[in-house]
Order: structure tokens, then sequence, then C-alpha cells
């Protein structure tokens, strides 16, 4: 069998799809059926074919194994990359205020959505400190980065943040469900994080030895 040339191929899959036949089959079903009868020629060519022709048919085969292959990768790195959960990004793409976030926690919690209720709760709580000026508004920061920062102004609840943090990070990303117990951990941290005020921020001539702590308040009279 001689190896069938692109014009020839094309010729004969417009005579398949157009053949009368077929009219109540479906194109999908149509193009499928056609591309299965030009491999079936091709691995014909290469195997009963002349020299040269069996060579041509097995270059095209493989190249079509090839684009299968990297087609098919292509089509699972889009699907990964979206389904893919953000890379801990605290917020999502709507900005709420914390009083927003707290009455979306609170109507979560109150139809037993825990999981989702504790994000909405750290969420509160990184708004609220965004909102004090306690830490910068920084997009895509992640919960981890918030606790480290918030913990600079507020030492106190360094620990608290930091466990509030990783509780987030495992019902967001870590497959753990959400709690009643961590939605009320989560809520009583909001509820005295909102309240604390934070430590003074001692500068380094404030800190020397002899120095004031406040201007004008040292001096002799």
């Amino acid at each position: 069998m001689s190896p069938i040339d692109r014009e020839e191929a094309a010729r004969q899959a417009a005579r398949e799809l157009l053949d009368p036949a077929y009219e109540t089959e479906s194109l999908p079903d149509r193009i499928y059926r056609w591309v299965m009868q030009f491999l079936g020629d091709l691995i014909d060519a290469a195997t009963g074919g002349g020299s040269a022709g069996g060579i041509i048919a097995s270059v095209v085969i493989v190249l079509i194994i090839l684009g299968v292959i990297v087609l098919i990768s292509w089509q699972l790195r889009r699907s990964a990359r979206k389904n893919a959960p953000e890379t801990g990004a605290l917020f999502g793409e709507r900005a709420m205020s914390a009083a927003e976030h707290r009455q979306a926690a609170e109507r979560l919690a109150g139809e037993g959505q825990w999981t989702p209720a504790v994000q909405e709760r750290l969420r509160a709580i990184a708004r609220d400190l965004e909102e004090r000026a306690l830490v910068d508004g920084m997009p895509g920061r992640t919960a981890d980065e918030l606790a480290a920062e918030a913990a600079v102004s507020l030492p106190g609840f360094a620990d608290e943040l930091a466990a509030a943090a990783r509780s987030f990070d495992d019902v967001t990303y870590g497959g753990v469900p959400g709690t009643r117990d961590a939605y009320t951990r989560m809520a009583g941290l909001d509820d005295r994080v909102s309240q604390a005020r934070p430590v003074p921020i001692v500068s380094p001539a404030s800190a020397a030895p002899g120095a004031s702590p406040w201007p004008g308040s040292g001096g002799a009279s």
C-alpha cells in the first residue's frame, strides 16, 4: 500500500464525512471514525508497504501519538491550575470590612458551616488590624504573614495569632473540617484583639540610657 499524502487524505475525509449513509451519525462520531480509519491505514502502510512508505507512515504515527500526549498533558496542567487553591492568600477577590466579615462569620456559624465561618472570622481579625493601621494592607498576604506582622504590635497575642493562622490554613488548604470549638476560639480571639491596645513603639533615641521617655519631660527646671 502506498503512503497517503495530504491531499488524498483530505479527499478521503471529505468523502467520508459527506457520505449520505452517515447522515444520522453525529459529527464527532464521524470524525472519530475517520481518524481511527486513517490511523489504521497508516499502520497498514507501516507494516505492509515499501520501506520508504513504511518509514513515512511510522513517523506520522509517532508524531500523532506525541501530539496527543502533549495535548493531554496541557489539558491536565490547565485543569490543575484552574482547580488549585490560591497560594495561601487570606482574602478573596471582594474587599469587605471587618464588620462585614464578622457578620458573614456569624451567619455561617448559625448555619453550622464551621469551615467558612472560621475563615471569615480570621479575615475579620486581619481586616480589623488593617483598619487600625496595626498591619499594612498588603495584597495577597497569607495567614502566617498576618500573624507574624501583628505580633509586632500585639506581642501578647503572638502565640494565639500563630495558632489562628494554622487553624485557617488547616481548614482552607489542609482538608481539616472546621468545628464549633475552632470557631469559638477564633471568635474569642477576634473580640479580644479588636479591644487590645498596641504596645508603644520605642525609638532607639528614647531607649538610650538617661533619655527622657516623653518629649519635654526631662531637663533641669
